[in-house]
């Protein structure tokens, strides 16, 4: 398939900006695979499609403040740096992102105040720049300066300046092991009545750990799919979840992975026999139509950008056809998309 096969229009006033008012008041569109016929609920009524035994996957990455604000020694000019991953814990070097990316060379220093300045020490990665970023303190107190100076690292396309409610709204309610740049979305849903409510009914609910970083979000710039490559995530997947998964495949239960990371975690770890095995490691795993997904019989998903990883992989879970008519009926119904809005439960 082509990249361009995964364009599609939308108005702009449908990408959300913000999240909605309650976490679980959301709409949310059932699509069944076999019979093709797509219902349209609120994310609360979430529990009357799983029963005793079923399990859901939740991916318990918390999103840390990854974006921080500078000005350009000598120039003053102010640069935005999005901390993308820990290269080296001892020399304090960080592989980054810098925006205006043209303003800055190797050797270029950047103030970022309270003590904590940074200077570019490459450039010679495929994302962006290589900082090394000095405090004069602990490591403990280092990590802190970093937490306080730092934004929410909410996605570029929406376009506004970062609020205090966003620190606790772009990050699920099961939020665990820091270590993502971005949160993954569909979990964002869930409210701590709906866990409970799940719970009560005898729902098994797990955690893995996928941190995402660019290797969700990186545009795919080639036209042949197959050509893209995926950056790598970290991902951590215990004996427990791997006992239980495995267990209700045994028993032909409704597995159900929370979102394109869950999934993508699940599917980096398969034996030969089809079960899940435990992980711990890195995993750059691009899922595109046609795929034989192994572990997952359904999903909960956001709806996500034309021609991203993201749209390609659930259309391999769903079929192309079909997912492409499910967008444009969200389209004609409102639904909101992208990372603050609306969901899906694939079937």
């Amino acid at each position: 398939m082509r990249t361009s096969d995964f364009n599609f229009n939308f108005p702009s006033d449908l990408l959300a900006k913000y999240p909605s008012q309650e976490r679980d008041e959301s709409k949310l569109m059932i699509i069944h695979r076999n019979s093709k016929k797509i219902e349209h609920k609120l994310f609360k009524d979430l529990h009357q499609y799983f029963e005793e035994g079923d399990s859901i996957i939740l991916n318990n990455t918390k999103v840390f403040p990854a974006r921080l604000f500078g000005n350009k020694e000598k120039t003053d000019a102010r640069i935005e740096v999005f901390l993308l991953r820990e290269l080296d814990h001892k020399d304090r070097t960080w592989d980054v992102l810098v925006d205006p990316a043209r303003k800055v060379r190797v050797g270029n220093k950047l103030n970022f105040g309270h003590g904590l300045t940074g200077e570019v020490i490459d450039n010679t990665t495929s994302r962006g720049r290589i900082l090394q970023l000095h405090f004069n303190g602990t490591y403990e107190e280092f990590i802190k300066k970093i937490k306080e100076l730092g934004n929410t690292p909410l996605p570029k396309y929406i376009n506004r300046l970062t609020e205090i409610s966003d620190k606790e709204r772009y990050q699920t309610i099961y939020a665990k092991k820091e270590g993502s740049v971005a949160a993954p979305t569909a979990g964002l849903h869930f409210s701590k009545h709906l866990l409970k409510k799940l719970e009560i009914k005898g729902i098994n609910l797990v955690e893995i750990t996928l941190h995402l970083g660019l290797g969700s979000f990186l545009p795919v710039e080639v036209e042949d799919i197959s050509k893209h490559k995926m950056d790598s995530e970290k991902c951590f997947i215990n004996e427990e979840t791997c006992r239980i998964i495995n267990n209700a495949i045994q028993e032909k239960k409704k597995i159900c992975a929370v979102g394109t990371s869950s999934m993508r975690a699940i599917e980096s770890s398969v034996s030969s026999n089809k079960n899940l095995n435990p992980f711990l490691g890195w995993t750059n795993k691009f899922i595109f139509p046609p795929y034989n997904f192994s572990i997952a019989n359904s999903i909960i998903t956001n709806f996500h950008m034309p021609k991203s990883t993201l749209l390609m992989m659930v259309a391999a879970f769903t079929g192309f056809d079909l997912i492409m008519k499910a967008y444009q009926i969200a389209i004609q119904k409102k639904y909101r998309l992208f990372s603050y809005g609306d969901a899906m439960l694939i079937l």
